[in-house]
């Protein structure tokens, strides 16, 4: 078996390596399923590199009082629904899969009323 990935014999999901009342084995997250193990196999799952990411890389979370760092001012474009003041931040964002469109969001600089638009 030495470096395989196992998959659960019951779903099919990855089975991951965790040591239970002193001993070790593959467990299943999905459905519970587990299965004891011998040294060589705990060695074949032990992490070797663990992934660094940098700020930019992490997620953006986007405050109901201040826009997102990537948002820029748009005029004459736009009007806002709510007021029709057409200075409005705008910004884009991946919120649905990569195969998707990304959704583009606006502002109001007057009343602050914030809605998205889908591509």
């Amino acid at each position: 078996m030495g470096g395989r990935l196992r998959f659960c014999p019951k779903c099919g999901g990855v089975m991951y390596p965790r040591v239970q009342a002193g001993r070790s084995e593959l467990y299943c997250t999905r459905c519970g399923y587990s299965e004891p193990v011998d040294s060589p196999v705990r060695e074949a799952y032990r992490v070797v590199k663990k992934i660094e990411h940098s700020p930019r890389e992490k997620t953006i979370v986007i405050s109901a009082n201040q826009p997102p760092p990537t948002a820029s001012i748009v005029k004459g474009h736009t009007r806002c629904p709510k007021c029709g003041h057409d200075e409005l931040l705008n910004w884009m964002m991946q919120t649905r899969s990569a195969d998707e469109p990304p959704t583009r969001f606006y502002r109001c600089t007057r009343c602050g009323y914030t809605w998205r638009e889908y591509a």
